[in-house]
């Protein structure tokens, strides 16, 4: 089996030769080719050599088009903070939609307008030439709650659940077409799934999540079924308390974040939910052993079970030892998936 085909086959249920890896990289994907992290935000011909040159070492299963969140906002016109060897930041304290009333004039920026956005898809598009059925390609977008957060501001957001709901909703609309406008464009240009990257819903209590979050997550994975991809859910940080509803949305595959016990997504989420993750990225991945390593993905895949895809519980973090990489792959090659069911 290729790497396509393995990952295919395992979110369709079916026998795979061993577990996948699908390990998120992003910073020390643009280390492996010594170029900085500046240049591989963008530039998608950077991140595709980065990609597919970390993919061959290290064993990979997939590629992605993942850099980081500011991609929709910069195109929307919010204010970006560009650096040389770090993530792009958005300027929180100059957010684009400060004043609530702009979002009546702001629209959904064209993911083929020679912006951010297009520059992710024309890393789908590459990845698709060079190993579209070979390897897993994966595009990626923000959800609801993130990109709300992104212009609206973090902790402006947190006030409007409470002092403002109708425009939290608007605002979600909003996003809503965008995202889906953006998925749309990387399906046709060659990703297989779609990340989506929900981090700020993992700082909301259930109450929210279930009220203004999760209705429009379903609608973005619904929608993008509808358009014959697939999805993977990433929110990171501390879903305890969401994890029921995650396992609703009906997600392809769900990352679990460390702090998450694999024990608990498995029970929130039944049986068939491929579950990915979710080793310390930190503590056991780049500051761990090989034996560590090892150890936590056995725990992790024991508690999971049978529908489960090796890696860490966030981005593989810069600095991380070729050697406990190579753990995380060798866990994969030397697994099948029903190791643990007795």
């Amino acid at each position: 089996m290729n790497g396509y085909e393995r990952v295919l086959a395992m979110i369709e249920g079916r026998e795979v030769d061993h577990l996948p890896l699908m390990p998120i990289t992003m910073m020390f994907a643009a280390d492996v080719i010594g170029v900085p992290y500046g240049e591989y935000v963008s530039d998608y011909r950077v991140l595709v050599e980065a990609q597919l040159r970390t993919a061959e070492e290290y064993g990979f299963d997939y590629v992605s088009c993942i850099s980081d969140p500011a991609r929709e906002a910069a195109d929307c016109g919010a204010v970006i903070q560009y650096f040389d060897d770090q993530p792009p930041a958005i300027v929180e304290d100059q957010a684009l939609l400060a004043d609530k009333k702009k979002l009546a004039q702001l629209k959904v920026p064209d993911p083929w307008g020679g912006g951010r956005m297009e520059d992710r898809v024309r890393a789908a598009e590459l990845f698709r030439k060079k190993v579209g059925g070979q390897l897993f390609i994966e595009g990626w977008i923000e959800g609801p709650c993130a990109e709300a957060a992104d212009l609206r501001g973090i902790n402006t957001l947190m006030l409007d659940f409470y002092d403002d709901p109708a425009f939290v909703r608007d605002l979600f609309d909003f996003i809503l077409e965008m995202e889906l406008a953006f998925a749309k464009a990387q399906i046709e240009a060659g990703a297989d799934i779609i990340g989506m990257g929900d981090a700020a819903a993992s700082l909301i209590g259930p109450k929210f999540y279930n009220e203004f979050v999760w209705p429009y997550e379903k609608k973005m994975v619904d929608a993008i079924h509808q358009m014959g991809g697939r999805v993977r859910l990433h929110i990171c940080g501390n879903t305890n308390k969401i994890l029921e509803g995650m396992g609703k949305l009906g997600c392809d595959i769900v990352d679990l974040d460390f702090l998450v016990p694999m024990e608990a997504g498995r029970q929130a989420m039944g049986p068939d939910q491929v579950l990915l993750g979710n080793i310390d990225p930190v503590k056991v991945l780049r500051n761990g052993t090989p034996e560590l390593v090892a150890e936590k993905l056995a725990e992790c895949h024991r508690a999971s079970g049978k529908r489960y895809i090796v890696g860490a519980g966030c981005e593989v973090p810069r600095g991380t030892p070729d050697a406990n990489m190579f753990a995380m792959r060798d866990y994969a090659i030397n697994h099948r998936p029903d190791d643990f069911i007795s």
